[in-house]
């Protein structure tokens, strides 16, 4: 006898029953809370029968679940999560009322279950899971420093306006020792310390630069007052506040993947911190069943619009993750650089007549192909064995 577990989770409760693989209901509308007691309460309605007789499964609704995952898995229970989309179209197709509650949920997961092969989820799981909390807290800060480089270039266009293209429109370190040592053009045209920048910069920076741009500081066309120097010193303090926020973070995730050790770390472009990103979003990548559900849930796939016998491929559906598809494109763009394979096909998109965007999409899709036969049978990038 196989017992078939649905769960529906939430951040106080989590309602569940439990149905038996001849369809009898054997625990209706009950619920646990999430707290050690519920915990307890859930593994007795469990005791009664052999853990490899029991098959788990709830929606994967972020952290809710993760005290109840680490639980069931210090206690040997296996389970599996599912995609709430997958649930609610289930649940819609087996009945034609608009009945959304947490009990039938929990009821339509268990039937589902019972419906689909059970591939539980991967104890790996767990590192893969602290790992899309760092990926997504490192996005969030990345995208609040943004804010902050987009500030403090508006203000160096009316201070300073030939300063960023001379360091090539980035915020090296060197760039923010100068301007916050010495805040504007007037100043650093004055500049004397060369062994200071010659350090920061490991020696990158050299003399002959060091003249050239006193000399630049010293014919620009801007203008500076307290209140420029002000902010330039402020928004030059978030900016590094974030970057010391980033790197602790860039150094656990460079150590968990590293332990983790993904296939597609292979891919000529793709390092740490992207397959961390898309490795987290994904989880146990073998468990899709082909690279069309993988882009699936990343909502890569295009839409189809069918009637009579026409068939068409619409735009993007966009389903699925946003850090998934922001981390993959994101990806895309870095492995062009590096990839001839990626690069060619890239340019045959292009030469196909498809716009960059278009073209972009579809080195992201091949990507995720790349991506699943890589982990799915274990092997390293071999360009030689793509088409």
């Amino acid at each position: 006898m196989i017992y078939y577990v649905g769960i529906d989770i939430s951040k106080f409760k989590h309602d569940f029953c439990i149905i038996s693989n001849a369809g009898e209901v054997i625990v209706e509308n009950s619920s646990f809370e999430n707290n050690k007691k519920g915990f307890q309460h859930f593994l007795d309605q469990l005791k009664p029968y052999d853990k490899s007789q029991v098959r788990i499964a709830f929606e994967a609704t972020g952290h809710y679940s993760s005290n109840l995952e680490l639980f069931l898995t210090n206690q040997e229970y296996s389970f599996m999560k599912i995609n709430p989309l997958v649930v609610h179209q289930f649940l819609k197709a087996r009945s034609l009322r608009r009945t959304k509650t947490d009990k039938a949920d929990s009821l339509a997961m268990a039937h589902y279950l019972m419906s689909v092969p059970y591939i539980p989820n991967s104890k790996v799981l767990y590192h893969i899971n602290s790992l899309k909390s760092l990926c997504r807290t490192r996005e969030l800060l990345i995208k609040e420093r943004s804010k902050f480089a987009v500030l403090l270039t508006n203000e160096l266009d009316k201070s300073f306006p030939e300063l960023k293209a001379f360091f090539n429109n980035t915020f090296s370190s060197t760039l923010l020792f100068i301007l916050e040592k010495y805040k504007n053009a007037y100043h650093i045209s004055l500049m004397k310390d060369y062994d200071s920048l010659r350090k920061v910069s490991k020696g990158r920076f050299s003399y002959a630069k060091f003249i050239k741009l006193k000399e630049l500081a010293k014919n620009s066309v801007g203008y500076h007052d307290d209140n420029s120097d002000l902010l330039i010193s402020t928004y030059i303090s978030l900016y590094n506040d974030f970057n010391n926020q980033i790197d602790p973070i860039d150094k656990q995730i460079s150590t968990i993947i590293k332990e983790l050790n993904p296939r597609m770390l292979s891919i000529p472009g793709l390092g740490e911190i992207s397959a961390a990103s898309i490795l987290s979003e994904y989880g146990d990548i073998t468990k899709f069943s082909s690279p069309n559900k993988m882009l699936a849930f990343a909502g890569l796939e295009p839409s189809v619009i069918q009637s009579g016998t026409l068939e068409t491929n619409g735009k993007m559906v966009k389903h699925g993750s946003g850090h998934l598809r922001y981390s993959v494109m994101n990806s895309a763009m870095i492995i062009l650089r590096y990839s001839p394979t990626f690069y060619d096909y890239y340019i045959k998109k292009r030469n196909e007549g498809k716009c960059h965007r278009v073209a972009l999409s579809h080195v992201c899709k091949k990507l995720i192909r790349v991506i699943y036969s890589l982990e799915k049978y274990n092997q390293d990038f071999n360009p030689s064995l793509l088409k």
